[in-house]
């Protein structure tokens, strides 16, 4: 089952949007990451788990990067995927100093992914809980996921599934054995 752990609360979730944006900020500054100490924060943020830094303008996505195993401590985590969101999005140009204002920040803290046993897509698609799970596909050196946020725009599971094989670069109508599932959860907070 998923790995579960102690809710952030209200202070811990502000204390990470925090370190988003100073991480951004010292990038327009200093062309790096912020560097974090951990002695400064709370036993529950230097923790390792993985996260989604997701960066917004008037609501159209900015940029959005992140981590998929926990690797890490959480803080240090979210200070390396606001920044890497803001300049090394491929999607998008490095984030520019009047971009930077008007930031809106989005983190989502992943729980560990599970593996998912499925005989079929039709399989996969009854067992996925729209709007509560991500899910990570791999099939040999191509990977893709949406996070549990992109239920939003694709309600259906079958759009939902669609979609992340085209991410991954693979057909529509695609479905192999071989092909890996994992699914996960996410605690988010912010704009």
């Amino acid at each position: 089952m998923y790995k579960r752990r102690k809710a952030l609360n209200e202070q811990h979730q502000q204390q990470l949007i925090a370190i988003a944006q100073a991480s951004i900020r010292h990038g327009l500054d200093h062309g790096r990451p912020l560097s974090v100490q951990m002695g400064d924060y709370d036993a529950e943020l230097v923790k390792e788990f993985a996260s989604f830094v997701t960066l917004k303008i008037s609501g159209e996505l900015r940029g959005c990067i992140g981590s998929l195993q926990a690797y890490r401590p959480l803080v240090l985590d979210i200070a390396e995927n606001a920044y890497r969101a803001a300049f090394n999005d491929s999607r998008f140009s490095p984030m520019s100093q009047s971009e930077y204002e008007k930031l809106q920040y989005h983190i989502s803290v992943l729980s560990t992914p599970e593996p998912m046993q499925v005989n079929s897509e039709q399989d996969l698609l009854s067992q996925l809980r729209v709007g509560i799970d991500g899910l990570i596909l791999t099939l040999g050196n191509r990977r893709a996921t949406f996070l549990p946020s992109v239920w939003e725009q694709l309600p259906d599971k079958s759009d939902f599934l669609n979609h992340l094989k085209a991410k991954a670069g693979l057909t529509l109508d695609y479905w192999n054995e071989s092909i890996e599932l994992e699914r996960y959860t996410v605690e988010s907070f912010g704009d």
